[in-house]
């Protein structure tokens, strides 16, 4: 029994033939997909923007209909070119990924987002609307509503990680001193060598509330304020 997608069969015999009508409906709703994720991103100024998402998801749309014509002109059973397709778009994905001058990872996101969007453009050009909407959904939502609640979480935790910018390397010792003193234990301290010449000493400090009081009542920003007060302290913030 052939599977028939329940969309196309609203839409008519049409959306699932590879025809000229079919080819053109797929592009333009991989287009209007693209285009949606793409503001968004771009938006919020990440590495891959509006132009990226666009080409991945019609890259992928086109090789994904181009592995159904040869199929069904050759009988090409192999679907070398979405396979291709794939490799090259997880290729992409990894060069959005960046490290930071604050040890800080940046870009997953991204690039998940990239590769996410290039499977659902091969759903597209495979004629799956209704798996393509669902997931296309639930792809936005991810990236523009969970960072919220991620962030929310992250305020709870009792672990969070810092960047210290103190005016001299011997006060260290001082700083690891006070923030024990306060309630917090540290994890791991790494210098940061990218600040060498700018004549500060530089770590990523990563800590831990252990005082019962300030699990209860202090957020991570209220503790970082009261580090900065430090008068050795040049610079803290947290790190995403």
């Amino acid at each position: 029994m052939n599977f028939i997608d329940p969309i196309a069969k609203l839409l008519g015999e049409w959306s699932y033939d590879l025809g000229g009508a079919s080819v053109a409906f797929r592009l333009g709703l991989s287009m209007v997909f693209a285009f949606i994720i793409g503001c968004e991103r771009a938006s919020k100024r990440h590495a891959a923007g509006l132009r990226t998402f666009i080409t991945i998801f019609l890259a992928s749309t086109v090789t994904s209909m181009m592995d159904i014509y040869l199929n069904k002109a050759y009988g090409v059973s192999t679907a070398m070119l979405s396979a291709a397709t794939v490799i090259g778009i997880a290729i992409i994905s990894t060069n959005s990924i960046l490290f930071s001058s604050k040890s800080q990872i940046k870009g997953l996101t991204t690039s998940a987002g990239l590769w996410a969007s290039g499977i659902l453009g091969m759903t597209i050009g495979a004629g799956f609307y209704t798996v393509s909407l669902i997931g296309y959904i639930a792809l936005l939502c991810c990236l523009t509503y969970f960072p919220a609640f991620e962030i929310f979480l992250k305020n709870r935790s009792n672990h969070f990680e810092v960047h210290l910018e103190l005016v001299s390397k011997s006060n260290l010792q001082d700083f690891i001193t006070t923030i024990r003193k306060l309630g917090l234990r540290i994890d791991d301290i790494e210098a940061n060598n990218a600040y060498l010449s700018s004549g500060l000493a530089v770590y990523s400090v990563s800590v831990t509330i252990i005082s019962a009081e300030l699990k209860k009542y202090k957020t991570h920003k209220e503790i970082i304020e009261a580090m900065s007060t430090l008068d050795y302290v040049y610079h803290i913030e947290e790190m995403n």
